[in-house]
This record gives structure tokens, C-alpha cells and sequence, in this order.
């Protein structure tokens, strides 16, 4: 597994792990639609075919000969856009499978999200609770009918499919929590509502964790840390809690909401975090 496809490579996980794997020398192949963004891959050794999900012949010409696609395009930015979510994140994922089946694509790895979980499961989700394909958040709902037409390609045709759950991914510079801190107080969720946070360190390392352990085809995991941080700390550590929050609120109904379980990963690839907390990452000066 040494020749590699990777969709998404402009974006924040993306560029982030393509970077990661080509200092490994790995032979990578990146799909972008605008090449002028994909420079500083280029620069490092990434072949980049432009294109898109919606591109029949440039998906062909982006498989061809791959040992291994990690797929993490996704569209997620606009609330509004629920076709263009869609297209993206359920049709274009499919149409991707197909292409790479079709190659010959020995594995094909698909980074999926938490926010696929419903609010109440009493405990933390694992991942084979029930999911609502219904989902009225488009970003949840396309990813789910993604995930599904994944796995019954995996049981009707026999094609290595593993997917790889995401908590919210932070470090390495990533703008996500500064994005993430002056909208929390428009969430109107309670301070003590956790976020279960993952690393970039951890998203490449369960990524490749998924590519090379044989067995696991058919497969769905979650990622994320060890210690779910709550809005309140989140905030507190921007010195914005005062500001986010009301000085009184009810007890927190649902405490395992947005929390979840990653023993199946833990026990199925030895994945131990490497950054097992916010707080360690901002230690470490890697946020």
C-alpha cells in the first residue's frame, strides 16, 4: 500500500495528511479542483489530477493503477447548499468506490463524522448503534447514506471498505477552534456540553492504522481523544466563558451527548492517542 489516492488534499484534514504521508515516501496522487491550491504538495512530490467527484474521467484517470484511496472531500461549510452536500459527500463518495473498484483498488478508506450520531444514547456511541439516514442535517444524513452504500459494496461485491468516524479535528494550525469560539455562544448549547476532540496527529494515525491492518474490511471506527473538553473549558481557555455562557443554567440533561467510544480502535489497531487531550496539545504548543 504505498501508492495512494487522496481526495480532499486542499482542505484542512486533508492537507494535513497528505503532507504527513509523502514525508513517509509515500507515492501520492491528489484530486483537487483547482491545482494553484495544491502547490505546496506539488512542491513535495503529490501528482495532483484536477477534477472532481462529479468527473467521471478524471476519477478514472485518478484510480488508475492506486493501490489505496483515502477519501476525505467532503462539503460541509454551507447550511443551506443540502443538494450540493449532498452531491459531494453521498454521490460523489459513491461514484468514487466505483471507479476505484473498477481500477482494481486494492482498499479504500473513508473518512466519515461523529455528528452521524444521535443525542441520546445514555452512554458514549459506539458504532453500531442506529443512525438516521433521516437525519435533517444534511451534512449527517449524506454522510450516512455515503457510509451505507459503502459497506453493502463491501458485503455484495467484497470490496475493502473501512471507514473512519471523526471527532472535531483540531492542531497544526488548523483555524477550527478560533472558527468554532465565537459561534458558541449562537449554539445556545449548555456550558457543559463536551466536545469529543481529535488531533491531526490522531486523525493521520488512525488513517494509516485503516490502511495497513488487514482484517478490517467492512469496517467502521470511531477516532477521537481521550478527554472530552466542554464548551465552558473550551471557551474559558480563550478567556471568552463570561461572555459565552449564562451565570446560571439547569443541570446538563444529556451528558453523553456528542461523546464517543473508541475501545473498538483501540483494541482492533493498538490506536493509543498521541495527543490524548486539548489541554496537552496547548502544552505542547501544537494547537
Amino acid at each position: 500500500m504505498k501508492k495512494i489516492l487522496i481526495t480532499g488534499a486542499t482542505g484542512k484534514v486533508g492537507s494535513r495528511f497528505a503532507a504527513r504521508i509523502l514525508a513517509k515516501g509515500y507515492e501520492v496522487r491528489i484530486l483537487v479542483r483547482d491545482a494553484a491550491k495544491a502547490t505546496s504538495l506539488t512542491e513535495r512530490g503529490a501528482t495532483a489530477i484536477v477534477g472532481d467527484l462529479s468527473n467521471t474521467d478524471a476519477l478514472a484517470e485518478a484510480v488508475k493503477g492506486m493501490d489505496a484511496v483515502i477519501h476525505i472531500a467532503a462539503f460541509f461549510r454551507s447550511f443551506t447548499d443540502n443538494e450540493g452536500i449532498i452531491k459531494t459527500n453521498h454521490t460523489g463518495t459513491v461514484a468514487l468506490a466505483h471507479a476505484a473498484m473498477a481500477a482494481g483498488v486494492k482498499r479504500f478508506v473513508f473518512t466519515s463524522t461523529g455528528n452521524v450520531y444521535g443525542s441520546d444514547y445514555g452512554r458514549p456511541a459506539k458504532e453500531d448503534d442506529a443512525v438516521d439516514i433521516n437525519d435533517p442535517r444534511a451534512y449527517s444524513s449524506s454522510k450516512i447514506a455515503a457510509e451505507n452504500e459503502l459497506i453493502a459494496l463491501h458485503k455484495t461485491k467484497g470490496f475493502d471498505v473501512r471507514v473512519l468516524r471523526l471527532g472535531f479535528v483540531y492542531g497544526d494550525k488548523d483555524p477550527h477552534i478560533e472558527e468554532i469560539i465565537p459561534v458558541l455562544k449562537n449554539w445556545k448549547r449548555h456550558s457543559g456540553y463536551r466536545m469529543h476532540m481529535v488531533h491531526h496527529l490522531d486523525v493521520a494515525q488512525g488513517l494509516m492504522l485503516l490502511l495497513h491492518t488487514e482484517g478490517l474490511n467492512g469496517e467502521i471506527f470511531n477516532v477521537a481523544d481521550d478527554a472530552p473538553i466542554s464548551l465552558f473549558e473550551l471557551a474559558d481557555s480563550f478567556g471568552k466563558a463570561a461572555d459565552t455562557f449564562p451565570a446560571q443554567e439547569e443541570p446538563l440533561a444529556k451528558p453523553f451527548e456528542g461523546i464517543m467510544n473508541i475501545s473498538k480502535l483501540r483494541s482492533k489497531t493498538g490506536f493509543r492517542p498521541l495527543v490524548p487531550s486539548y489541554y496537552v496539545a496547548r502544552d505542547l504548543d501544537i494547537l
